[in-house]
């Protein structure tokens, strides 16, 4: 007796081979039977020759805090997602030193969410074990972030770690690599990841392949310094001889389109030459981040408190000004080949500026009689530095390159959105791959498009037997109708649910039944199998 029986499908296994007719039975979790399947189940459904899939797996993404105030994930849940990768970017809620709580919780607010309430770990493994007993929906995996270690032992001081805070990195590193992260993620964008030399980061990464440890990196610059940011990373994995991941690869600002390639072309020659080289890539030209990170790396130095000081002296906003206005050669001035009217606020925490929301820089410049500058720094003042953006800095063609790009897996790189206009990422994704990229650029084939959100994430990331309709796999399982998937989320509309998704299954148990979430919490926190080497 089958606990679930998906009968009259249109199978789209993962592996990447052609759909097949057939049903799936389900048994305690687990797929059992593929194919013409005669056995009894508890709940039949019969699909219609819809396509039955694995669930899709959301690779990247910054749900950190959210799978703990949302647990039913019904934003991915609803586009077919049954596990998530947290802890991206170098930015994550562990390890916490009580002394620098407050620093590391500014840090992370504007990209994770609400951090107003006590968090009651201290450890990278404690905070999984809490994810893991707040029972969500959907499986969730998370890295050790590169941000909050050097937060941990250093604050935000600008300057090379000493041998034994680096120490001190590694042994935090370690411990949550016990614990079960599936490796190292860094943020080299950010402060104080962008205060981090690459030998610093090769010393911390040598950690790495006791674990079989993964290095996943949001490159220090997406413009103009694109290739050397690359070139960078590779340098750090082949020195430490581990795998590398490159996030939300992308080639920003008008001057770079095109350049996109050329970073394909690095990965590819770091492949040629034996390393384990992957990149991710979200559906969309515009991108989401905070809008701190337009400033100057000098600016945010000492953490938000600091930055918000320089926006209270005349002659430091002068300089920033002066900085911003033409292009720069130690960092990515992107607001200067794109200009403010690029740069959309997506949330802000205060009422008083909410009708802000969804307008560029430059609009709200113009509706308050400031310079687009002043505008920015004032606004941050207001906000206590807490302002997120959708940034429009793509090309089309680059991100259709990217995505077709045989090792390429596709992520939401999703913020968190409790409040104002978030990115639509968030809502339609996955939809979205099979809409624009499947059905009407056929960019990808139906059964590329699936391994991409499927197999390929499980295997990149150590996920343990999911992501193929397999018997003996977890029984993780989206039903979709290929004629009618469709994300409907907008810039201007971004919260709404995509269709075309009718059944999502999840350790077995149906968590979306036609549309509507079940109650259903069976999500299970990963742990990755390090195979320990000595």
């Amino acid at each position: 007796m089958l606990d679930l029986l998906l009968k009259n499908g249109k199978i789209v296994d993962g592996s990447g081979n052609p759909w097949f007719g057939g049903d799936v039975g389900v048994k305690d979790g687990v797929i059992v039977a593929v194919g013409s399947v005669d056995l009894e189940a508890r709940q039949v459904i019969d699909v219609g020759r819809q396509i039955i899939s694995p669930g899709f797996i959301d690779g990247h993404c910054h749900s950190d805090l959210m799978i703990i105030d949302h647990p039913h994930s019904e934003i991915k849940l609803q586009q077919g997602v049954t596990t998530e990768v947290v802890g991206n970017c170098g930015l994550a809620p562990a390890p916490l030193v009580r002394s620098r709580a407050d620093m590391l919780a500014t840090y992370v607010q504007p990209v994770l969410g609400d951090t107003t309430w006590e968090w009651p770990w201290e450890t990278v493994g404690q905070y999984m074990d809490y994810v893991g007993r707040s029972n969500p929906s959907e499986h969730i995996a998370t890295y050790v972030a590169h941000g909050a270690l050097r937060i941990a032992v250093m604050g935000f001081e600008n300057r090379p770690a000493t041998k034994p805070e680096i120490e001190k990195m590694k042994s935090l590193l370690e411990e949550g690599l016990r614990a079960g992260a599936i490796g190292l993620s860094i943020g080299l964008l950010y402060a104080p990841g962008s205060y981090t030399s690459r030998e610093e980061l090769a010393e911390l990464c040598s950690v790495l392949p006791k674990y079989n440890g993964l290095l996943a990196t949001h490159i220090r610059g997406e413009g103009n310094n694109l290739l050397p940011s690359v070139a960078e990373v590779i340098w750090i994995a082949e020195k430490t001889g581990i795998s590398l991941h490159i996030s939300h690869l992308k080639a920003a600002g008008r001057a770079n389109w095109g350049k996109a390639l050329d970073a394909l072309e690095l990965v590819e020659d770091a492949r040629a030459r034996g390393m384990d080289v992957t990149v991710d890539v979200y559906p969309y030209s515009a991108g989401s981040t905070t809008l701190t990170t337009v400033l100057p790396p000098w600016v945010l130095e000492g953490g938000i408190e600091r930055t918000l000081e320089a926006f209270r002296d005349k002659s430091l906003r002068e300089r920033i000004k002066e900085e911003l206005s033409h292009e720069q050669d130690s960092w990515d001035n992107l607001v200067c080949s794109t200009g403010w009217q690029s740069v959309i606020i997506s949330s802000v925490q205060t009422e008083t500026n909410r009708g802000l929301e969804g307008m560029s820089i430059a609009e709200a410049a113009e509706l308050r009689g400031q310079h687009p500058v002043d505008c920015m720094m004032d606004l941050l003042l207001e906000e206590d530095g807490q302002i997120a953006i959708v940034y429009f800095h793509m090309s089309d063609d680059d991100v259709k390159q990217v995505i077709a790009y045989e090792k390429s897996l596709i992520a939401s790189d999703s913020l968190n959105c409790e409040t104002g206009k978030p990115h639509p990422r968030t809502y339609g994704t996955f939809p979205r791959v099979f809409a624009k990229y499947v059905r009407q650029d056929k960019v990808l084939s139906l059964e590329q498009a699936v391994r991409k959100l499927t197999s390929f994430p499980v295997q990149r990331f150590k996920l343990g037997k999911r992501g193929l309709i397999v018997p003996g796999y977890i029984a993780d399982l989206t039903v979709f109708n290929m004629d009618t998937i469709q994300d409907t989320a907008t810039f201007e509309s971004p919260r709404q649910y995509p269709t075309g998704i009718s059944h999502v299954v999840v350790g077995g148990q149906l968590t979306l039944d036609q549309g509507t979430h079940t109650h259903k919490r069976e999500g299970q926190l990963i742990r990755a199998q390090h195979c320990c080497h000595m």
